[in-house]
């Protein structure tokens, strides 16, 4: 989640790369490279794919920069031309990485042996859940976007996000409990 004052620097940088000021341009890259690079790393589970598709992302990025309309929307737009990229990437390569063996995500260790590491886990967890659950998890926990954010980011309505974003919890809490983590009796919506 960005500050006050780190917004208003990205509107200002936006808005002077709008104007053809490559240094401004060049602070954006600098600011938000590593996050839109975790993003798709965290759609592919590929370090190469999420490089590639990082940089096809800036490439859009740099050609479309000029038609964005409200600076403030930056991160949300950049972040929805890098989920498009990766989305387009999982379809090309679905059928080559059902092929190849693929890393089995399955609980950690710890976890296997009634100790949990928590961080761990909540990856873990998140990795088994669908697409649409690790991506609304992801922006709202730790990107830290908003409902009406992760909307725009996604091209669908609010009200959409937040009801995935009920489901996705449902689901991992699910998961959580499977690995021992919660206890059923500690939770409420287990009935007791």
């Amino acid at each position: 989640m960005q500050s006050l004052c780190e917004q208003i620097a990205d509107e200002i940088l936006v808005m002077d790369a709008q104007r053809g000021r490559r240094a401004a341009f060049d602070m954006l890259v600098s600011r938000w490279q590593k996050r839109l690079w975790r993003h798709a790393f965290n759609l592919t589970e590929r370090t190469e794919a999420a490089w590639d598709i990082t940089q096809e992302g800036w490439f859009d990025i740099v050609r479309g920069l000029n038609r964005l309309k409200d600076p403030d929307k930056f991160g949300a737009w950049a972040y929805r031309i890098v989920s498009n990229k990766a989305y387009d990437w999982r379809c090309r390569n679905r059928r080559e990485r059902l092929s190849q063996d693929e890393p089995e995500v399955t609980p950690s260790v710890a976890a296997e042996h009634g100790k949990h590491e928590t961080a761990s886990d909540v990856h873990d967890i998140i990795r088994r859940l669908p697409t649409g659950a690790q991506v609304v998890l992801y922006l709202y926990y730790l990107e830290g976007f908003g409902l009406a954010e992760i909307a725009a980011i996604l091209g669908k309505p609010e009200g959409t996000v937040k009801s995935r974003l009920h489901a996705a919890r449902i689901e991992f809490r699910k998961q959580w409990e499977s690995l021992g983590a919660i206890p059923p009796e500690a939770n409420p919506a287990s009935g007791r």
